[in-house]
């Protein structure tokens, strides 16, 4: 290469530099941010690309949705959020990171609330994650200041890799799908399985749904009482079996199927259980005077604050999960109240509101997992990937 070319190259390569298309501190072998020079959570939303990147940044909460991010309460380690800034407080200066199985005991949110704040350096593959700008697949984490770096020790050949959990695969087939396509995915993931007789679902409950500080006990849906798991019935204040999806929306009763499927199924105060009746969800009326929090009228009932979350991805569940094949039928959301017995449930807008204000919780992830393997073999998609809601509807 003669003097004439070089010159060409450099000043080419300068002027690139002075345009802020690359850092000189950025570059390595491969244009991508390396783990000495990583790049900053601003430079990593504008380079969704797929491509392997270090991404620096503090933590600054749990994505739960594509616009939600908890700083308390975090329902598991699955992810966190990074922004340039610990005080960050708009989801959009966010970058959201995937955290895989291997690294979860060591920098989930559930099991580590101290990280909040913490500035880190994450390797991964800068994708969307929850529909949002992410970093999913990392292989390396990092805490700034501390001496070691927590990459995963070399692995011999011959050792066992960690397994992806089981909730990873079952979704494998929904990976990077929206809208109608992804619901039809999802649909034909947890169609596959079998139901309880109505009479066996009295014993499923009260594994389901099981006090943790009782285990004598069930926790009831809208009332939120631990009650006596003994104490079942027809009597005003025993429990019985709610259908979240009215019956009678669709009129399938407590047939096998839709009838008897646990993921929508909670116990509830029978007499509470009568006020709601077949009424769809939204918001306001009159607060009962049992279940105090949980409000009616002649059209809807909106439930208490802490299950809102709960009972809108329960009608998701259903939404999914019948779709009319096999000759079952096909359940829908829609944006009314007073569906009747038509196969319809509402009110779609507020219960992705109520998705994102009340996010899952160890309760549902527990339930899930329950129903998942001991009972039914099938799981609530929205539970374990809440994301799914906004890319559907």
């Amino acid at each position: 290469m003669n003097r004439k070319i070089l010159s060409i190259v450099a000043l080419l390569f300068s002027f690139t530099i002075a345009c802020g298309q690359v850092s000189p501190s950025q570059m390595n072998a491969d244009g991508s941010g390396s783990w000495t020079s990583p790049l900053t959570v601003t430079q990593a939303i504008s380079s969704q690309n797929g491509s392997t990147q270090t991404v620096e940044g503090y933590i600054v909460g749990q994505p739960t949705s594509t616009t939600t991010v908890v700083t308390s309460n975090f329902p598991n380690d699955y992810a966190f959020a990074l922004a340039d800034t610990s005080t960050e407080l708009n989801t959009s200066n966010m970058i959201y990171v995937q955290i895989p199985s291997s690294f979860r005991t060591s920098f989930g949110l559930k099991s580590n609330p101290d990280l909040l704040g913490e500035k880190i350096k994450v390797t991964g593959s800068l994708a969307a994650y929850f529909s949002h700008p992410g970093l999913k697949s990392a292989t390396a984490f990092e805490l700034i200041g501390e001496e070691d770096p927590t990459d995963p020790p070399p692995t011999d050949p011959e050792d066992p890799v960690d397994p992806p959990p089981a909730y990873e695969e079952y979704y494998s087939d929904a990976e990077g799908k929206t809208g109608s396509a992804l619901k039809t995915a999802l649909h034909n993931i947890i169609d596959d399985h079998q139901t309880l007789s109505y009479d066996a679902l009295w014993a499923a409950l009260r594994v389901t749904d099981e006090d943790p500080n009782n285990p004598n006990n069930v926790i009831l849906l809208y009332t939120g009482r631990s009650q006596s798991k003994s104490s079942n019935g027809g009597g005003a204040n025993d429990w019985n079996r709610e259908h979240v999806w009215a019956k009678s929306h669709g009129d399938f009763g407590t047939s096998r199927g839709p009838g008897t499927d646990l993921h929508h199924l909670r116990p509830t105060d029978a007499s509470v259980n009568s006020s709601r009746s077949n009424l769809d969800f939204d918001n306001g009326g009159r607060e009962h005077t049992e279940a105090l929090g949980n409000f009616y009228d002649s059209d809807s009932w909106e439930p208490r604050d802490e299950v809102k979350g709960d009972v809108a991805r329960m009608l998701f569940y259903m939404a999914v999960r019948y779709e009319g094949d096999s000759g079952e039928l096909d359940l829908e959301l829609n944006n009314n109240v007073n569906n009747g017995s038509a196969p319809y449930h509402g009110k779609m807008s507020v219960l992705l509101e109520w998705h994102e204000e009340d996010p899952v919780d160890a309760r549902e992830i527990r339930r899930n997992n329950i129903i998942y393997e001991d009972y039914q073999g099938n799981r609530n998609p929205f539970i374990d990937h809440p994301e799914f809601a906004d890319l559907i509807w």
